[in-house]
């Protein structure tokens, strides 16, 4: 696996786990830990929707 792939992949895995205690228990794990909508937490939420978006990729790839 690419590092990319790699990279991708974990910040897809902090994104679920994020919306999972949101789901779960109204918890923004990610707000929490850099403020609400503070220029931190915007990049991180930008970068797990960009690895969402890498992921369909993923889908795809015949390794």
């Amino acid at each position: 696996m690419k590092a990319i792939d790699t990279i991708a992949l974990v910040l897809m895995i902090i994104g679920a786990i994020n919306w999972g205690l949101i789901g779960l228990f109204k918890f923004d794990l990610v707000a929490t830990l850099f403020g609400e909508m503070s220029a931190l937490s915007r990049i991180i939420y930008t970068l797990v929707g960009v690895s969402g978006l890498w992921g369909i990729k993923l889908l795809f790839d015949k390794d």
